[in-house]
């Protein structure tokens, strides 16, 4: 089985330098989005700098990037008819139900980037189940030291995506969908509790 080590972007440019960070970014390859790749080659870096998302990197035992995740804060909107009583119940924990609009305003921890790095083989690569809960370790951490337990993502109307971060292991609700004209895509937003 492989080890794998988690950094923050930010700790590992004041270990290696920015050039040999730059480097390795640019090893990084995901043929399954391609707007991961660019984001993780091009700008990764300059939003953490920015404090506007943090990447974290997943390094194996060879010292390659084998995955990814990005992460930020963000409020979002619930609305009240999508939840069950279960969850309605959950999220006036952190929010407050507006009766105009019925749905609740939440901060929320935002997995902006989700990826892994197909430039390593099969073996070497993590599944998807692995990467997300080593996310979640993250976001624990983070919940520790600031508070928080709702986490969203938005992801591209795809069966099998949708399967897999809806499954038993993450536990994903939908509760919104936007379409992007630019990108002429549809995205479903997804909830979850931790």
């Amino acid at each position: 089985m492989n080890e794998y080590k988690v950094f923050n972007i930010l700790d590992m440019v004041e270990a290696i330098g920015e050039t040999n960070l730059k480097e390795l970014l640019s090893d990084f390859c995901c043929p399954k989005n391609e707007e991961i790749q660019q984001f993780v080659r091009v700008n990764a870096y300059e939003f953490a700098r920015k404090k506007l998302s943090v990447t974290y990197l997943v390094v194996n035992e060879d010292n390659y990037i084998a995955a990814i995740f990005t992460l930020a804060h963000k409020a979002i909107e619930i609305g009240d008819a999508s939840l069950s009583n279960s969850k309605r119940k959950k999220i006036s924990r952190y929010a407050v139900l507006d009766s105009e609009t019925s749905s609740y305003t939440v901060s929320a921890f935002l997995i902006a980037q989700f990826g892994k790095n197909y430039a390593l083989s099969a073996e070497k690569r993590l599944s998807g189940n692995e990467l997300m809960d080593l996310t979640f370790e993250v976001l624990e951490k983070v919940q520790h030291e600031i508070g928080g337990g709702v986490v969203f993502l938005e992801c591209e109307d795809k069966p099998k995506l949708l399967d897999f971060y809806q499954n038993e292991n993450n536990g994903f609700a939908p509760f919104n969908e936007r379409y992007s004209v630019s990108d002429h895509v549809k995205y479903i937003q997804l909830f979850n509790f931790f």
